[in-house]
Order: C-alpha cells, then sequence, then structure tokens
C-alpha cells in the first residue's frame, strides 16, 4: 500500500484505482478496514512544525561575537573587583538582550499555523452509506463525495463527475476554474492538468463528484509541498550577513589592539590589575554597545511604517532585506492582477465594442471606435449580452460595500459585463426563466440552457463556449437591429485572433428558438441552426497601481520576473500591460515567456543562464519554482518573491525573502513566507522595498555616527598606555558614552525619514560591505579628531592644574559636543542638513537637548561624580571643547562636498 500511494493515479482509470488501493465504489470501506488504515497511515492532517520558545529567544540575544566580549570584560572588571564597571557592564548586556527578545517576541506573535489543519468535514461513503465525519479521519481508499461550496479534504481520483469545477489556484496559481471529469489521462500529463483528480485545499465551485482517496496527510501534494518546505533552508538575511562579517572583523581588531594595549602596559612597568583595566578599557571603548539597541529599535521601526503601509514583518532582519532587494519575483494572479475576470471586448453584428471598468463593479461604459455608444441602440450587442447572462450558473453580489461573485469568475465576467449594459441577473431571469441545461464538460466545451420566453413565444436557447466549436454550429447572425444575416466567419476568426493575442479569453455566444413545448434540452439541437451573437473577449486585468510600482523597481534598478501557473500568452499579455518587458538599467530581457515544460529539459546551469534574461515564466511546478530561486540567486543576487498559492510555499521559504498574500494567500504561503501583505498588492511590495532602503540608509548613518566615537576612545586609551601617561578616559565613562548618549543621540536617526531619491538608486551590491571606501575614510578622520582633541584637552587640563577627574571631564565632554555636531551631519549621507530640512526630524532635537541635560549632570551632580569618576569644569574648558566640535563639523562638510561633486561627476 505504501508503494502504490506514490502511484501517477490519473494515469489509472478510477476501477484500476480501486482495485489497487482494495476499495468498493458502491459500497466504500468497511468499518474494520477504516479502523486499520487509520492506524497505519494515520491522521489526514499535516505536520506541525515547532518554533523557538521565549527561552530560546532571550538566549539567542547573547549570541553575539560582540556580546561574548563584553561579557568577558564585565568578568574580568568582577575579578578585579571593580564592581561599579563590572555591574555596568553586565547591564548594557542585559539590557542589550531584553530590547532584542521584545522586538523578536512581537514578531513572533505573528506567526501563524501550519497550512491546512483547519476544522472540516467530508461526505464519505463506508459500509454502504453516506455520512459526515471530520476531514482528518479520512484514509486511502475512502469514497468522497463532493458538491458545490466543499473543501477537498484529501488528493481524490474522480471516479464520477456532472459539472465539476474547481477552483485550483490556491495549488496550481491558475486563476481559471478546472473543469474535472473521471477520464484516464495520459502518465507524462502535468499536474495542472490532471483535470480528473481533486487536490486537498482547493474547493469545488459548482457540480458533483465522486473520488477515491489516493493520499491523505503529508502524502498528499499539498502535503510534499509542505516538506519541500521543511526540507528547504532559510536563508540567512544579507543583513545578517554583513554584521556577522562586520562583528568578526571588529572583533579581530578589538582583540588584538587589546593584546597590544597589555603587551605594552606590561612593558611600560604597569602592573598586572593596571594593564588588565586598560586592555578591558580599549575592548569597551572600541565596541558599539549602542548599536544592537539601535539595531532592534530601528528594525523594529521599520515593522510599524511597513504595518502602515499593509505589509506585516513576521521575521525582524527581513525590513533591511527588502531593501537589498536586486531580483522581485511575483505571482500573476491577484498580485499583479486583481483577480477579477473582466470582459474588456466584444464582438458583436460585425462590429468591435469597447467595455470599461474593472473588477466586479457593474459600473462601465460601451465604445466603438473611440466614441462612446448606449447598448440600448444595438439590439445585437445587448442580445449578446442577455445569452452571456441567461446561460450563467454564477450570482454576482453586494458585500460589505464590495461587489464579489458566487461562482465561477468567468461567468462572473459576462454578468457584470451584462449589467453594465442595464441587464438586470433578477429580472432577466424572471423574464427567461430556466426550463433545462446541459452543463460544460471538456469533451463538450460549451454550455447550454433553455429558457422560458413568455406564453406567446417559442423557448429561447441560449449558448456559450469555445468559440471554434460554437461557430461551426453557426448558421447566421444577428445585426445591430435584431435582423438576420449572413454569417462572416473569415472576419469572425480574425477578431477572434486580434482578441487572443491582446492575451484575452475569448467566449463564443449564440441563440436559438426551441420547438413549441420544448422543456429538454439534447445535444441534437445545438448541433446546427444556431445564430451567432459575439465574441466577449476578457481577461484578469492588471492592477494599475502595480503598473506605477514596476517602473519604481525598474527606476529602483530592480529586476521584475513573473512566474506563474497561468497560460504562457495571457501571462505575457499582462506582463506587456504591466511594462514588465522594459530594460532594467543595462539588463537585456527576452519577451518570449518560458514554460515548466521547457524548464523541465534543462539543466541547472542552463536555468541559471536563461533566468537571468527571461522575465515571463509560465505553468511551472513547485519544485521548478523552487528551483528558478535557487538559480537566480546562484547569480549573486537577492531574491524576493512574492505568492498566494500552496505552490509557492518552499520557493518562498528559499528566497532571501518571501511575500505571501494575506487575502488570497494560503496557511502554507503565509507560514513560510516573511513579510505578509494585508492588500494582496504588488504597490504593497514596492512600498515594502522603498521601506526597507530607508531602514539600512538610517542603520547606515547610526553607524558612521557612532564608530568614530569607539575609534577615538580606542586611540585614546591606547596612545596613553603607549606613551605611558594617565587614562583620559575610564572604562565606565567610556560606558557613559556608548550607552547614556550615544542610544539618546544615535537613536534619533532610526526616526530619519526617507530621502526623496531613494527609489531612483541602483540596487546595493550584496556582496559590498556595510561602510564603502568614503564611509571608511569619513570615520577615520572623525575618529582621529576626536583623538587629537579629547587627549590634547585632557592634558592641557591636568597643565593648567585641573584634577584628574575634571580633565577626564573635559575629554568626555569633547566627545558629547562633537557627537551632537557629527549628529546633523549625519542625518543625510551626501545631502546638506539644510536640504533635509533643520527641523524635520524633532526627535533629533529631542535627543540632543536631554543628552546635553544628562552631560550637565554628569559634570556638576555630586552623585554622579562619585559614580563616574567626573568633577566640575569652566566655562572655558567647555568653550574649547567646543571648538574641536566646530572644527569636526567644517571638514565633514567639506568631505560631504567633495563626495557629492564624485557622485555627480559618476552620474554625467
Amino acid at each position: 500500500m505504501e508503494i502504490l500511494l506514490g502511484k501517477h493515479w490519473h494515469a489509472l482509470s478510477s476501477e484500476q484505482a480501486a482495485k489497487l488501493l482494495e476499495t468498493d465504489l458502491k459500497k466504500g470501506l468497511d468499518l474494520f478496514e477504516v479502523e486499520y488504515r487509520s492506524k497505519r497511515f494515520g491522521s489526514n492532517l499535516l505536520s506541525l512544525k515547532r518554533g523557538r520558545g521565549p527561552l530560546a529567544r532571550f538566549f539567542s540575544q547573547f549570541h553575539q561575537p560582540l556580546v561574548y566580549v563584553l561579557i568577558a570584560a564585565g568578568t574580568i572588571t568582577a575579578v578585579l573587583h571593580e564592581w561599579v564597571d563590572s555591574g555596568v557592564i553586565f547591564g548594557v548586556v542585559i539590557l542589550n538582550a531584553v530590547i532584542g527578545f521584545f522586538q523578536a517576541s512581537k514578531i513572533a506573535k505573528t506567526n501563524g499555523s501550519a497550512p491546512g489543519n483547519h476544522v472540516m468535514e467530508s461526505t464519505v461513503l463506508r459500509s454502504g452509506e453516506q455520512s459526515r465525519i471530520r476531514a482528518e479521519e479520512l484514509v486511502p481508499g475512502d469514497i468522497v463525495i463532493l458538491q458545490a461550496g466543499d473543501k477537498i479534504p484529501a488528493d481524490l481520483r474522480i471516479c464520477q463527475s456532472r459539472d465539476l469545477r474547481v477552483d485550483q489556484s490556491s495549488l496550481s496559481g491558475n486563476s481559471t476554474p478546472v473543469v474535472k471529469t473521471e477520464e484516464q489521462l495520459p502518465d507524462e500529463t502535468v499536474l495542472a492538468d490532471r483535470c480528473n483528480m481533486a487536490f486537498a485545499s482547493t474547493s469545488v465551485l459548482s457540480g458533483q463528484a465522486t473520488g477515491i482517496v489516493v493520499a491523505t496527510g503529508n502524502k498528499t501534494e499539498v502535503g510534499r509541498i509542505s516538506e519541500l518546505i521543511s526540507g528547504t533552508t532559510s536563508l540567512e538575511t544579507p543583513l545578517a550577513r554583513k554584521f556577522s562579517t562586520f562583528s568578526r572583523v571588529l572583533l579581530y581588531v578589538i582583540v588584538g589592539l587589546s593584546a597590544v594595549t597589555f603587551g605594552a602596559g606590561l612593558l611600560r612597568g604597569y602592573s598586572l590589575e593596571d594593564t588588565f583595566l586598560a586592555a578591558v578599557s580599549l575592548a569597551v571603548a572600541a565596541i558599539p554597545e549602542g548599536l544592537p539597541a539601535v539595531l532592534a529599535m530601528a528594525l523594529g521601526i521599520g515593522v510599524s511604517r511597513m504595518a502602515q503601509r499593509r505589509a506585516i514583518v513576521r521575521r525582524l532582519p527581513v525590513v533591511e532585506t527588502l531593501g537589498s532587494t536586486t531580483v522581485l519575483c511575483s505571482d500573476k494572479t491577484g498580485t499583479l492582477t486583481k483577480n477579477q475576470m473582466t470582459v474588456r471586448e466584444i464582438f458583436a453584428s460585425a462590429d468591435l465594442f469597447e467595455v470599461s471598468g474593472t473588477g466586479y463593479l457593474p459600473s462601465g461604459h460601451f465604445t466603438r471606435h473611440g466614441v462612446p455608444i448606449s447598448p440600448d441602440n444595438h439590439r445585437g450587442l445587448k442580445e449578446c449580452l442577455r445569452a452571456g447572462l441567461l446561460c450563467n450558473d454564477s450570482n454576482l453580489r453586494l458585500e460589505d460595500e464590495h461587489w464579489t461573485i458566487d461562482g465561477d469568475p468567468t461567468e462572473g465576467a459576462l454578468l457584470v459585463a451584462a449589467a453594465k449594459a442595464g441587464l438586470s441577473p433578477e429580472k432577466e431571469r424572471k423574464n427567461f426563466p430556466r426550463l433545462d441545461s446541459i452543463p460544460f464538460e471538456p469533451h463538450r466545451p460549451f454550455m447550454a440552457t433553455l429558457h422560458s420566453s413568455g406564453p406567446q413565444s417559442l423557448p429561447v436557447i441560449s449558448v456559450k463556449g469555445a468559440a471554434e466549436v460554437i461557430l461551426d454550429a453557426c448558421v447566421d447572425s444577428l445585426d445591430s437591429n435584431f435582423q438576420h444575416f449572413s454569417l462572416d466567419r473569415a472576419r469572425i476568426s480574425q477578431a477572434i485572433e486580434e482578441m487572443t493575442a491582446k492575451g484575452l479569453r475569448v467566449l463564443a455566444l449564440a441563440r436559438k428558438e426551441g420547438m413549441p413545448e420544448q422543456r429538454s434540452l439534447a445535444l441534437n439541437d445545438l448541433r446546427s441552426d444556431l445564430t451567432f451573437l459575439g465574441l466577449q473577449g476578457m481577461i484578469d486585468p492588471p492592477r494599475n497601481e502595480a503598473i506605477a510600482a514596476l517602473a519604481s523597481c525598474h527606476s529602483a534598478g530592480i529586476q521584475v520576473k513573473m512566474i506563474t501557473g497561468d497560460h504562457p500568452g495571457t501571462a505575457a499579455a499582462i506582463a506587456a500591460q504591466l511594462g514588465l518587458f522594459r530594460p532594467v538599467k543595462g539588463h537585456h530581457v527576452d519577451t518570449a515567456p518560458v514554460t515548466g515544460k521547457t524548464l523541465a529539459t534543462l539543466s541547472d546551469r542552463e536555468i541559471t543562464e536563461l533566468a537571468e534574461r527571461t522575465v515571463v515564466f509560465s505553468r511551472v511546478s513547485p519544485e521548478q519554482k523552487l528551483r528558478l530561486v535557487k538559480a537566480i540567486q546562484s547569480r549573486g543576487h537577492i531574491v524576493a518573491l512574492t505568492g498566494s498559492s500552496v505552490n509557492d510555499a518552499a520557493a518562498l521559504k528559499k528566497a532571501d525573502i518571501g511575500v505571501a498574500l494575506g487575502i488570497a494567500g494560503t496557511e502554507a504561503a503565509k507560514d513560510a513566507a516573511d513579510v505578509v501583505l494585508t492588500d494582496d498588492n504588488f504597490a504593497t511590495v514596492e512600498a515594502a522595498v522603498e521601506e526597507g532602503r530607508g531602514v539600512f540608509d538610517n542603520l547606515t548613518k547610526f553607524i558612521i555616527w557612532t564608530l568614530p566615537t569607539n575609534i577615538g576612545q580606542g586611540l585614546v586609551i591606547m596612545v596613553a598606555v603607549l606613551a605611558g601617561v594617565t587614562l583620559p578616559i575610564l572604562p565606565i565613562q567610556i560606558l557613559w558614552l556608548n550607552m547614556v548618549t550615544a542610544v539618546l543621540l544615535g537613536l534619533t536617526l532610526a526616526f530619519e525619514a526617507k530621502e526623496p531619491d531613494i527609489m531612483r538608486r541602483r540596487p546595493r551590491d550584496p556582496h559590498s560591505p556595510i561602510l564603502t571606501f568614503e564611509l571608511t575614510v569619513r570615520i577615520v578622520v572623525v575618529g582621529t579628531l576626536l583623538l587629537l582633541g579629547a587627549f590634547g584637552l585632557f592634558e592641557w587640563e591636568l597643565i593648567k592644574g585641573s584634577s584628574p577627574d575634571a580633565a577626564r571631564t573635559v575629554a568626555v565632554n569633547v566627545f558629547v559636543l562633537v557627537q551632537i555636531g557629527y549628529l546633523l551631519k549625519c542625518r543625510s549621507l551626501t545631502k546638506s542638513v539644510l536640504k533635509i530640512g533643520i527641523f524635520s526630524n524633532p526627535w533629533i532635537w529631542a535627543g540632543i537637548f536631554t543628552a546635553l541635560g544628562l552631560q550637565l549632570l554628569f559634570t556638576y551632580a555630586p552623585s554622579l561624580n562619585w559614580v563616574f569618576h567626573s568633577g566640575p569644569v569652566s566655562l572655558g574648558s567647555w568653550l574649547r571643547a567646543l571648538g574641536i566640535a566646530v572644527i569636526t563639523w567644517i571638514v565633514v562638510s567639506l568631505e560631504k562636498l567633495l563626495w557629492r561633486e564624485k557622485i555627480s561627476q559618476m552620474d554625467e
């Protein structure tokens, strides 16, 4: 039986499937066999995956190289009985851990449950009797009865079907309902075309059917994809990779410099205790203790801003990762399009009419050759619309101020088009009550309905279906005055070709007068003598906001690719309307779509080369989508992937950042994603990319602001040890600078608004470091100025007779004042503070005044003097420290001016 569950059931007849599964199509399984199989195969549920608990999340905050150094520093100071210093260091470590834990816990609350494990019931045939049972109790071999509205509970091989149509978009990504039948199919039939199979997690739109359960739980297609997800390793985000590298380099530098300081101290004749304290001071000085807290807060602010723009973040670091995106892979249905079929063109009475409006809102206008017309003046057009309304099993309704469709989206489009012409579904169905119908079948691609048209009139037959089939049965047509005229097959064929070339799905409509007293329909009634009414061309229209968002992505240098389960012609037409084939800053693109059938014949290397230049992929399987993501990543790209269906889940997890649709998305997709869109809109993805770039900008601003302080402090201590003089700054004073003022001032940069040109820049090179050469030069220059200013004024104060505590206080004041002036310069990496607005970020000024107030307390409050070994200083000392800050301001202004000129030359 285990081997049987892996069979290609679509290639077997229903009788063969029943024989292999040892079940009876008329009676089902007996209760003893059900009990045995339930024990053997388990419940029809998907396996749950446990996440990290609160304790694990908290302790993971300590798993950082720089935190290890701080813990070591705190331990050493405790061993040396420097209890205040040790307590402050450990307090900093715990504070960072608490902040990081708090942000991670907020994100953890958004995690969804395992996909598909919702309580639902199914109708099953057991021991010859029908009963309703919980879907989780199903076993392979059970006979399940399906009706309209049912959620399919397991993978089924259809045995009997009557007009069964299934919404399979949650699995395949194809928005068109799939007609299911019991016919045996070739073994090589791809998943999306297996019309004799009904898959778990899909929904029945209409009709009835009976099916054999061939797979349950993790053995279903949705379960197999869930296993793909669990077997797919989530990639470390670019931000995490950059900070990991940055931390390691900084760790090596700190350890090396501390070792040099320790050795130099011993050679200078310092005591072992003093030497240890000097080395610890340098280590504490060089570590940007405020960085983890500011990083967590900046990402948290990014999460809030994205939530306001309808993007819910499930993992904190991905806030920035979106800003690093170089390739954005999107599905089509519901993201780039409205997921609402809409009639765009109607060919009737030998003329072409355009229909305005999109979606299911029954409001729009009709035009002919661009000139507005009234359908009331074109009876042929109106009769074509009436036939689409009558030959229809769907319903249009208003729900919560939004129009929606119950039933087939294609039929919904016909209803809306008729309503735009003033035809009310309720009134028309009352005036032309249905007497009989012949449903659509794959081997019979049309639907027909018989209607009464009043006691004095003959019954009317309305027909809709594939254009070539309907056209073969037509003998004439109707003109705009409802008069019969000869059928121009060549002109109709031309109209079909033109509509198809635009990506429209074309349905033909026809009518026929029935016989007197006719109350039923037969296929012979439809084989000939039909009157051709017209063609209706429809499409799932692109979102207007998606077009603008795609243009913005292209301007930002981001390649956008469409990966869909839909038909290649439709996908290519939508891509053209969206402007998806536009070259992105030198990248050549192919306009021809590539199908999953083609991908299946290619090697990984060939797919990698193809994926770089191809824009549209259609009819892809879950494994192929995963291969595409890996192929694009292998070229060094940062890949963001949007998706909604089950078949997107594995690729969503493998992508650098996965974005799921919150409304149309399945639980499997949401569970695998990093971000969930609450409005299912591609424009929200573009907004999230913009926010991500802003977050990285602000993090970079903080780093280039805080590192000069760390460099300056480290150099001050190293120079003092090498020169054999008194330390200008003590470890506890360093912690004051790095945590109190640095966090108060630096954290305000996280609130800085995005710069106007942020979406006109090229994506960052994924392999580039956090700090460019120009920014590194700026950091070194400011750090050197801090060394010269702080060390120089410290020695000046000692020469003038000030106490060591007062001299150290002046040195600390130099750092604070330089930090304040330099903070204003760091509000933009290239622009002047005057261009971005002096008061555009009120948090900056709140931070500055708070830091100055605390520094006055540090200098003059006796209690803080005792804790931090500081002391009161004169006004002259303040002015000299301010002078160092002014010099630094001027030097950085000149450096930024030179950088702006260099960028201008590069742009030219």
